[in-house]
């Protein structure tokens, strides 16, 4: 899939064909772009490194500060100021936007530092991008696992420069701009210096080293150079006394002399920092540090294959597996927290997006990876007092907690339920069950109820996936206790309408959080008015028999929002709380409405080119989605079930890590927009029907083969058994269904 990839999908504002039929009648109030960058990464990396322009989020492009529709521009094309180190990856307003250490290949004085030349020639690859500069520059970028390496091609000229610039970092922003509290430089040797910054409490070091002999190499502040120097030491910065300093290389080059910029990273120092780049360069360079990046792409990008005749369908598909393989960030042994080796990831910005489908995809294909996930949140955990529901490069309260409570319950869950090796379980309680009664959780406990609203579900959720891991220790006396409390989502629903109560939400309404997934779907559809009646809300939330509507504009006024909330239609997946309302069909028997839904979805809001995300790609969230809905599968999370339904593609295999899985179909139709709808009518699993339209995680890692007969027409399949509720007489409390 690596050959078929496009980093530069989502970069720009939502540029999809007008949507048809069911399509456009759903509604998209959040910002209408995916705010990814087509930088360098590995995958899972600690280091990303792109061009900087200092645009909305990630620090490339051209896009001011967007909450709502079509986002604003800041320069009328691409154009970078250097290029930098750490980036989001489809995040939106989170206030921590990196973009450390920007490195500036010139010609000119150092006073033209900071100029925004045009970007030009760009190219990007699964760990490689490339631009030239409007100064005649051209650069290329990749990265190791905790590392970056670039190299530039200059034109003959006197004075060629490489600056280092350590003060820069966050956006060209109103509030977006980071300020390092104290900082230190150090030229070591020729071509070799060292550095570190503190940013939003953590340290952050460099080793550099610079491939060009006989340039003078100088440290300079506030623009001017300070030759002869040696040191610069910064003690306390404040913001208002921040004068911009770093490091410069300079001398004059040869018309297409390469050089080569080699910088280790650490949060544990300078010579932690050196020892990185040793493991990830050694004595080689770019080109060697590329191919070795670009193997472990092929490796980790080669676990799913699909098979499908549109170019452009391989396309989305490759670049949105791509997109869930970036975050979150994994630096073992680098937590500037506690002083122990071991695992530490940061950016898991948020668990709000990420926990329903991109963790779960993580989990399926390198359950090793959120294993380590999962002991780093325990000892943040211990370290701050909280399991986290983002965590950031920083340190201070956790800023998402309006976002949802208690998200990381069922991530563990599933772990716990898969017998994930590499995790204390008798630790991780000792913190998942004292966790349930901070923040939000102490109104749930006292007053039977959190608002915002679908803070009860998170926690009445989240108690559900304690119980399930207490079990799984052998703690039944605690089980029973969680699992009483688990109870208290009825206090959310309003009997009379089978929607939320009225209260405050994050990003949307009561429709848009009405229809997730809960443990116990058998007793909230009753709640409902029974299956038809649920039914008929999802109909209306999904647009059925509604006339199509207009998408929010840029800068749309507080009166077309109003309107446009007050549809209560699913927002297309430009927002997280829908991702996964189709599959809420299933639990009423009606997958064939969730065929319908995900088609539409498929079909309409994913597509090649700068603008093919319908909204924020969010750490991989909204990528993740997709890679599920095309494999025809998706995750339940927290309880360890797969929902079935039609794939996308005629075949796909997905490598676990001990054997692979076959996805075959016979009658598949190749989808397309407004084109017609394929329906299950049978699934085999290695040979054996199944009449029922789920897999528990356990099941999945032992099938070999996966195979769905598809029709233009519903069937009965998946109509008379539902995916498992707790109130169900049969429900089996281990997770096995």
């Amino acid at each position: 899939m690596y050959d078929h990839v496009d980093p530069f999908i989502g970069t720009g504002a939502t540029d999809l064909p007008a949507p048809e039929g069911l399509a456009a009648t759903w509604w998209w109030p959040k910002p209408q772009v995916g705010n990814t960058h087509p930088g360098a990464t590995y995958p899972f990396g600690m280091v990303s490194a792109c061009a900087y322009s200092g645009a909305y989020p990630t620090g490339y492009g051209t896009y001011d500060f967007n909450t709502e529709g079509v986002p604003p521009t800041m320069y009328d094309g691409p154009v970078a100021s250097g290029f930098t180190h750490f980036q989001q990856s489809g995040t939106g307003a989170i206030r921590k936007y990196y973009n450390y250490f920007r490195v500036t290949p010139m010609l000119g004085p150092l006073d033209d530092l900071g100029t925004a030349w045009d970007l030009l020639d760009e190219e990007a690859t699964p760990g490689y991008y490339a631009a030239t500069l409007g100064n005649g520059i051209r650069c290329e970028l990749t990265v190791g696992p905790k590392s970056a390496v670039h190299r530039y091609t200059f034109p003959a000229h006197e004075q060629a420069r490489i600056v280092v610039d350590a003060s820069t970092g966050g956006l060209a922003i109103d509030h977006g701009r980071t300020v390092p509290l104290k900082a230190h430089l150090a030229t070591l040797a020729p071509g070799v210096a060292q550095g570190e910054i503190h940013v939003e409490g953590v340290p952050l070091a460099v080793h550099l080293e610079v491939d060009a002999p006989g340039w003078r190499q100088l440290l300079w502040y506030d623009r001017r150079l300070m030759p002869g120097g040696t040191r610069l030491d910064f003690d306390y910065i404040r913001p208002t006394t921040l004068r911009p300093f770093g490091l410069m290389f300079m001398g004059p080059s040869r018309a297409e002399q390469t050089v080569e910029v080699r910088l280790g990273f650490s949060l544990r120092g300078p010579e932690r920092a050196h020892a990185n780049l040793l493991a990830d360069v050694g004595g080689h360079g770019f080109t060697s540090r590329h191919r070795e990046t670009t193997q472990a792409w092929r490796d980790h990008l080669g676990r799913i294959e699909v098979q499908t005749d549109s170019a452009d369908q391989r396309t989305v598909f490759s670049t949105a597996l791509y997109h869930s393989l970036v975050k979150p960030c994994f630096a073992a042994d680098e937590s500037p927290s506690w002083t122990t080796d071991g695992p530490y990831a940061f950016d898991i910005c948020t668990l709000w997006d990420v926990y329903r489908t991109q963790l779960p995809l993580m989990t399926t294909l390198f359950p090793h990876r959120s294993a380590a996930l999962a002991t780093s949140m325990l000892s943040v955990c211990e370290q701050e007092g909280n399991l986290p529901i983002g965590y950031r490069m920083a340190k201070g309260a956790d800023r998402f907690s309006r976002q949802g409570s208690a998200l990381a319950h069922t991530f563990l869950a599933d772990l716990c339920d898969l017998d994930v090796p590499g995790i204390d379980w008798e630790w991780a309680m000792v913190h998942l069950e004292a966790d349930l009664r901070r923040t939000y959780g102490e109104d749930y406990l006292v007053h039977g109820v959190a608002h915002p609203i679908s803070h009860t579900l998170d926690l009445a959720y989240a108690y559900h996936c304690t119980a399930r891991i207490a079990r799984r220790v052998r703690d039944r006396a605690l089980a029973e206790q969680l699992s009483a409390h688990a109870e208290g989502w009825r206090a959310a629903y309003d009997t009379r309408t089978g929607l939320l109560v009225d209260s405050t939400f994050y990003e949307g309404g009561r429709w848009n959080y009405s229809f997730r997934l809960l443990h116990d779907m058998r007793a909230r559809i009753a709640l409902a008015g029974g299956d038809e009646a649920f039914v008929a809300l999802l109909d209306r939330f999904f647009g059925y028999d509604a006339a199509p509507v207009t998408q929010p504009g840029a800068r749309p006024g507080v009166a077309e929002m109003e309107a446009g909330y007050a549809l209560g239609r699913f927002e297309g997946l430009n927002n997280e709380p829908d991702y996964e309302a189709p599959w809420a069909y299933y639990y009423a028997g009606r997958p064939d409405r969730t065929a319908e839904v995900v088609q539409a979805v498929v079909t309409n809001q994913f597509g090649t080119g700068r603008g093919g995300l319908p909204g924020n790609d969010d750490s991989g969230g909204l990528s993740a989605w997709y890679v599920w809905a095309t494999l025809g599968l998706f995750p339940v999370a927290g309880q360890n079930l797969f929902l079935l339904g039609a794939p996308a593609v005629g075949e796909s295999t997905v490598k676990l890590p001990d054997h692979e899985i076959a996805l075959t179909t016979t009658g598949f139709a190749p989808v397309e927009p407004g084109g017609k709808v394929s329906y299950v009518q049978s699934v085999q699993a290695d040979g054996r029907t199944l009449e029922r339209p789920w897999v528990t995680g356990r099941e999945l890692r032992r099938t070999r083969h996966l195979h769905v007969e598809l029709g233009p027409e519903p069937s009965a399949w998946g109509t008379r058994t539902r995916p498992p509720s707790t109130s169900d007489p049969s429900y089996a409390t281990g997770g096995e269904a």
